[in-house]
This record gives structure tokens, sequence and C-alpha cells, in this order.
């Protein structure tokens, strides 16, 4: 699997963080990806991990609006 995928299906699976896509997808780049999916109409929402200082992000709906 390409790198994106790996990180949409991550996103699928509930709230993912950095630390969960270097994990499975091999990268720290996830702000980057989740740009790009949001900009290609991916209803992707975030929150701050205050504890941590980091955005979780999440999927929600089935993909592209």
């Amino acid at each position: 699997m390409k790198q994106k995928e790996l990180i949409l299906e991550c996103l699928k699976r509930g709230w993912t963080s950095p630390l969960d896509a270097l994990r499975y997808a091999g990268t720290m780049k996830l702000s980057t990806r989740v740009g790009e999916f949001k900009a290609a109409g991916y209803p992707i929402i975030d929150r701050w991990d205050s504890s941590r200082k980091f955005k979780l992000y999440k999927l929600v709906g089935k993909g592209k609006k």
C-alpha cells in the first residue's frame, strides 16, 4: 500500500496521532497528508491533545464529499 492509503486507513479507524502515522505508515507528515485529503474533499476533523500538544485527526463519514 502507498503511504496515503495507509494513513487514510488509520484515519478511518478513529482518532489518529502523528505517532500512530509513524508506526502505521512510516511518516511524520500526518498534518501535511491530512491537508491534502481535506483539499481533495475528505471530511476530516481535528482536535488538540492538550496533554501532549499535538493534533489528533479523524475521518468522519465515508470518504469524499
